[in-house]
């Protein structure tokens, strides 16, 4: 099987980033997308997290920013005690979850190519349990595909939960 936890590569922070939000210092980037960024980010307690944020020009839209809160409480619900929740109050939203070491599993078979059928379905195995997890919460993900599945010591985390619904949602969508 494939190595499943490997260093990090971090994007520093740009000029035009913050160096830190609600108390928490920003260290540097993970990734960004169409929604917003997402950094690593320590808490004034010390603990390593990943702080994502919503584009400000998202959050003068009520549709998007209401999308944005919508993922905040699916994050809550589903991540337990690994959930950091805040917001600031000027309309820029943002949320704190636990910060998770490991490759995506797009990064995983970029680097590492094909897996050992062994792999693929003691994988497919954990997913299916993530994902019933996540039904059992009341939600549907939405969006899983390689880039939201990372590859940890523990089993897959799914991440990203921008296009999550709720179950009677997700039916009428």
């Amino acid at each position: 099987q494939p190595p499943v936890a490997q260093p990090e590569v971090f994007t520093p922070l740009s000029p035009a980033d913050p160096e830190s939000i609600g108390g928490y210092t920003l260290l540097a980037r993970l990734g960004s997308g169409g929604m917003g960024t997402v950094y690593l980010a320590r808490m004034p307690a010390g603990r390593t997290v990943a702080l994502k944020t919503l584009r400000s020009e998202h959050a003068q839209d009520p549709v998007l920013f209401t999308r944005f809160g919508e993922e905040t409480r699916a994050a809550h619900r589903l991540g337990g005690t690994e959930f950091f929740p805040a917001f600031v109050d000027e309309g820029e939203g943002w949320f704190a979850t636990a910060y998770v070491l490991g490759p995506s599993l797009a990064e995983a078979v970029t680097a590492y190519g094909p897996w050992p059928e062994r792999a693929v379905r003691a994988l497919a195995a954990q997913l299916a349990d993530a994902l019933r997890s996540v039904h059992e919460a009341g939600y549907v993900h939405r969006d899983l595909k390689p880039s939201n599945v990372l590859i940890t010591p523990a089993g897959p985390r799914l991440i990203d939960l921008g296009v999550a619904r709720t179950a009677g949602a997700a039916q009428g969508a």
